[in-house]
């Protein structure tokens, strides 16, 4: 009985689940046509079929944007132990959605070093007024707060000057007041969208306190601060106070350059920021900061023509993006010259080859306000011979770092190629795995610069 019934319900599950049919060999198969990206792209997309080897291995090694996320930028830019652009530094893109995420981004966010902002990665400004006078709002270029309690001030002794603790701001426009000196509330209003998409402005703070206008322009305010309004003033820079001339130069970006570039630009690689940092310039302008990246082996000739080519490809009328697209070398125009993409610049000359190969290289700790070992090799192109060329190393002082005509008495190039007579570690050093020796290639152009041209500043 109890076998009867059990194959009575089996035969009951058999009939409800469909039986499996005599034809078919693997009755667990599912039809499924997948459409997997091929190295040239997609079933629609036609792969590259020249000749040039540096196109031929970015198809193979980059057939997708996901691909250039996790070989190229999971390797140069948020890969050192979660350092540089992880959940700690903007832009994160240490994941597939973050890198999605940069697309039509901001340059920079409240950068907190002045002297690294593009002109062009400055937004407008929030804008600042007094409740009373009043008066037009006018547009914030930057601010600084010096710590310590204000000294007592006189509008006929003791006036402030450029380092007096206290807030000073600085304006777009000059203040249209004709005092000097006034008690007075001042207010910061920056643009909001609704939920109604329309434009607002809110005065999202204000600080009571003395006012002072410099006389020489009358855009610079200074605001007094007691010490029982410390709080309130670091509350207030906390805030984010978004300046327009964030970096200083007098140039308000957002407004004399038009709209700004963002950290990646559909379609537009020769204007997104991400490649003018690895680059050192976009068009015609130099990108202030150190190039990147800062510690890991700069991109190739292949790195940066995938790189180029996705960023080509993505649609600017899209609503998001993809990484598993393909990306079409076929129709990528950077795929006529790939060359002409190399970081490492062409020719023996200094300017054109030499300096870009130590700025990508080594520009990570030997550049900025404080370079490891004094040796600064993100300088221009115009002072090489105050800086490198018969000067003593530091740790060979015996040594100069480069001696025209000589590769044995150039201690710069003995680093570089792991000489048994240098001190310390051969160069460059990556802080991952070690050791990172330059290309053959590279090493070359060094080499004939110094023994061949002598060293020239060209």
């Amino acid at each position: 009985m109890k076998r009867s019934l059990l194959a009575a319900t089996l035969g009951a599950l058999a009939l409800a689940c469909g039986s499996p049919d005599p034809n078919q060999d693997d009755p667990g198969t599912i039809p499924f046509d997948p459409k997997r990206p091929t190295p040239g792209g997609n079933s629609e997309v036609a792969p590259y079929t020249g000749l040039d080897a540096d196109v031929l291995t970015a198809q193979l090694k980059y057939p997708t944007g996901i691909d250039v996320h996790r070989k190229l930028v999971m390797r140069t830019c948020s890969g050192t132990n979660g350092v540089c652009h992880n959940q700690k530094e903007y832009p994160d893109l240490h994941t597939p959605g973050t890198f999605v995420a940069a697309i039509n981004a901001p340059c920079n966010v409240q950068s907190g070093n002045s002297s690294g902002v593009f002109d062009r990665c400055e937004r407008l400004g929030d804008r600042f007024r007094f409740v009373e006078p009043v008066f037009k709002e006018i547009e914030i270029g930057w601010f600084e707060l010096f710590p310590g309690e204000t000294p007592e001030l006189d509008p006929r002794g003791t006036r402030p000057d450029d380092s007096t603790p206290g807030l000073h701001l600085y304006l777009h426009d000059p203040v249209p007041v004709e005092q000097d000196r006034l008690n007075a509330t001042g207010t910061f209003i920056r643009n909001f969208i609704d939920d109604q998409g329309n434009v607002q402005a809110l005065a999202f703070a204000s600080y009571d306190t003395t006012w002072w206008v410099f006389e020489n322009d009358r855009r610079h305010l200074f605001a007094r601060v007691n010490e029982n309004q410390r709080e309130i003033v670091e509350g207030l820079v906390a805030s984010g106070i978004v300046q327009g001339d964030q970096n200083r130069n007098g140039t308000y970006g957002a407004r004399i350059l038009g709209n700004t570039v963002p950290l990646i630009k559909p379609g537009k690689p020769e204007e997104s920021y991400l490649v003018a940092r690895l680059r050192g310039y976009m068009g015609e302008q130099s990108v202030p900061g150190t190039r990147m990246p800062l510690a890991n082996q700069p991109p190739n000739v292949p790195d940066m023509l995938a790189l180029m080519c996705f960023i080509e490809g993505l649609d600017p009328s899209a609503a998001q993006w993809s990484l598993g697209s393909a990306i079409d070398y076929n129709k990528c125009s950077y795929s006529a010259n790939p060359s002409a993409l190399s970081l490492g610049g062409s020719g023996d000359k200094w300017s054109t080859r030499v300096l870009p190969i130590l700025q990508s290289n080594c520009g990570g700790c030997h550049g900025g306000d404080n370079p490891q070992g004094g040796l600064d090799l993100l300088g221009s192109s115009h002072d090489v011979d105050q800086r490198l060329v018969l000067k003593p190393s530091r740790q060979k002082p015996t040594l100069n770092l480069i001696q025209p005509g000589s590769l044995d008495k150039s201690y710069l190039f003995l680093k570089l190629t792991g000489d048994g007579s240098i001190i310390g570690s051969r160069m460059p050093v990556n802080p991952l795995n070690g050791n990172s020796p330059l290309p053959e290639a590279e090493l070359k152009s060094i080499e004939n610069w110094i023994f061949l041209s002598g060293a020239e500043e060209n």
